[in-house]
C-alpha cells in the first residue's frame, strides 16, 4: 500500500482545510479539500500536469481502529 504523499500540514489553498488533492501546473502547484478538488476537478483536469488524489484516505479504516 502506498503511503500518503499529503500531510495534515498541507491545506486547501480555498478554505484551509486539510489537503487531500494536490495539482500541479507549469507556474506551481495548488492544493485543495475534497470538496474543492471536487468542485474544481473539470477546469483542473484540462490544464494539470498531475493530480494527486487522496480523497480516498477520508474513509479508509485508521490502523488499529476496533481493536480493542
Amino acid at each position: 500500500m502506498n503511503e500518503p504523499q499529503l500531510t495534515v500540514s498541507d491545506r486547501c489553498d480555498q478554505c484551509g482545510a486539510q489537503a487531500f488533492v494536490r495539482v500541479t501546473l507549469e507556474s506551481g502547484e495548488l492544493y485543495f479539500c475534497a470538496h474543492h478538488g471536487r468542485a474544481a476537478s473539470a477546469a483542473l483536469n484540462e490544464s494539470a500536469v498531475s493530480i494527486l488524489d487522496e480523497s480516498h484516505r477520508l474513509h479508509a479504516t485508521p490502523a488499529g481502529a476496533g481493536v480493542h
